[in-house]
């Protein structure tokens, strides 16, 4: 009786284990979890993130999540060019008229100047950040 019921217990076994990994991946998200980062695919991705890279706040250097806090509560900034127009010269970003993005420097450890760190912001509630100086960006997920 015993032995009858064994390849049934492994079937049960496999259905359980399909149906699990089947809940567990997404085939829409691609995920770095130790960068935080992902492609802009994901649901969760805002529209302006579209065909972006992704960075979850909390994948954030703890100086870019430092000058985060700044910006929400409105200053004082430590750099005298923190809130000027982001020209988007290197048009990396989404067109807007002129004043649409403002820039903040992210403090880079063993710097002397502002080093190439920065968070873009946009006035629809767009946040973006680069560590190359405006080379590459990714779209911040808050």
């Amino acid at each position: 009786m015993l032995l009858r019921s064994v390849p049934r217990l492994v079937a049960g076994l496999f259905v359980c284990l399909a149906v699990l990994l089947t809940g567990c991946s997404s085939a829409d998200t691609k995920t770095d979890t130790s960068a935080g980062t992902r492609a802009a695919t994901s649901a969760s991705a805002p529209a302006w993130a579209a065909g972006m890279e992704t960075v979850e706040e909390a994948g954030l250097p703890a100086e870019a999540r430092r000058t985060l806090a700044l910006i929400d509560r409105g200053g004082p900034f430590p750099y005298a060019k923190d809130g000027a127009v982001f020209g988007n010269f290197e048009r990396e970003l989404p067109r807007h008229e002129r004043g649409y993005y403002r820039e903040y420097t992210v403090r880079t450890p063993g710097e002397r100047d502002r080093g190439a760190r920065r968070i873009v912001t946009g006035q629809g509630g767009e946040v973006y950040y680069t560590d190359d100086h405006y080379k590459s960006f990714r779209a911040v997920l808050r």
